[in-house]
């Protein structure tokens, strides 16, 4: 049924595509104005709707420049505000969103801040900082970037795409053009040269020494409130999991809870969805229910910040609440390569020289 409704699409993804298309060209010749800036400005972005990892590239490049001072614009995608808002103590998921709430928390020293106009926000950060990083800004071409990084995700890569609204895609896929770094995200850990070449296969020439490979690895369980750790390994398969998300694709996340236990009731929610205390009030009801011995509430790390809200955390206290930390891990012959790329960049920029 999805697949012909997907083809009755077709005729609105094209009109949609040819309005980017002029789009795009109108930035190209200069039509429409870009604005540069003389420090280094690098855009983590996807051609796709939904995650593809930009977060934990992101913090990738927060971790890889940490001698610089740092700050990281986002939109701030599932706010209740509009405007320039700069992260301080007061933040909340609702008042910035629950990615920049991510960063805010876990970087002590990198300024955080929101705005849906990204000259604006620039603007207000540039004098204080090295090095600005746009959250998922690939399309908003109001702003010239120096460097982009594009992201994509490995199972997505290798699955015809349409564009919006028969399929997913943002932009018309010879958009990575734009790209000065490409990366595949989530895939194999150990990846062989036929997995490799059907990625390949799908740049031209010129764009495959841009393109490099990454996987997902995962941290430490952390409860929600006291912070304190334990590994995943902890979970065994006498473990009943209740995992809660509201994310775009949950799919390897489950596949890694799967290695530890088959006991995982997923309660499952669409990507940023602003949890109510009725969805908070089922999964308590259900973890109370269960007879297990030995039970466990999960999350990730981006929704955790939507359930430190102070009405959904008072029904979660008491509670064996922890969420599941995840970064990217470059292929080990692609990361020096990728990592001195960006270093090159940031160090030639105008303001570093």
């Amino acid at each position: 049924m999805i697949k012909y409704l997907r083809l009755l699409l077709l005729p609105f993804s094209a009109l949609y595509g040819l309005v980017i298309l002029i789009r795009n060209k109108l930035f190209d010749t200069g039509m429409f104005k870009q604005t540069s800036f003389n420090l280094p400005i690098i855009c983590v972005g996807n051609l796709v709707v939904g995650g593809s990892g930009k977060s934990p590239v992101t913090e990738y490049l927060v971790n890889l420049l940490s001698d610089r001072r740092i700050a990281i614009l986002s939109r701030g995608y599932g706010r209740k505000t509009k405007g320039y808002i700069l992260a301080d103590k007061t933040a909340t998921a609702e008042t910035i969103g629950d990615e920049p709430m991510q960063f805010y928390n876990k970087f002590s020293n990198v300024t955080v801040a929101v705005c849906e106009d990204r000259v604006t926000g620039i603007n207000h950060l540039k004098n204080n900082h090295d090095i600005i990083i746009l959250d998922d800004a690939f399309q908003h071409r109001s702003v010239k970037p120096g460097f982009s990084i594009l992201l994509f995700e490995y199972q997505k890569l290798l699955r015809p795409q349409f564009l919006l609204p028969a399929g997913n895609l943002r932009e018309p896929f010879t958009g990575y053009h734009r790209a000065q770094a490409l990366l595949v995200t989530k895939g194999p850990v150990k990846m062989d040269i036929h997995q490799k070449q059907a990625c390949l296969d799908r740049f031209d020439t010129n764009a495959k020494e841009n393109l490099s490979f990454s996987f997902l690895t995962y941290g430490n369980l952390t409860h929600l409130i006291s912070k304190e750790q334990k590994p995943l390994a902890s979970v065994s398969n006498t473990t009943a999991v209740f995992l809660i998300t509201g994310i775009a694709n949950p799919l390897p996340l489950l596949t890694e809870l799967q290695k530890y236990t088959s006991q995982i009731d997923h309660h499952d929610y669409p990507d940023h969805y602003r949890f109510t205390t009725q969805n908070i009030q089922q999964l308590v009801n259900a973890f109370n229910n269960n007879p297990s011995e030995e039970k466990i509430i999960i999350t990730t790390e981006k929704d955790a910040q939507r359930l430190l809200d102070d009405v959904l955390k008072e029904l979660l206290l008491n509670l064996p609440v922890f969420y599941l930390p995840v970064k990217i891990t470059l292929q080990e012959e692609d990361k020096a390569t990728f990592d001195q790329k960006i270093l090159d960049y940031v160090s030639s920029a105008t303001r570093n020289r």
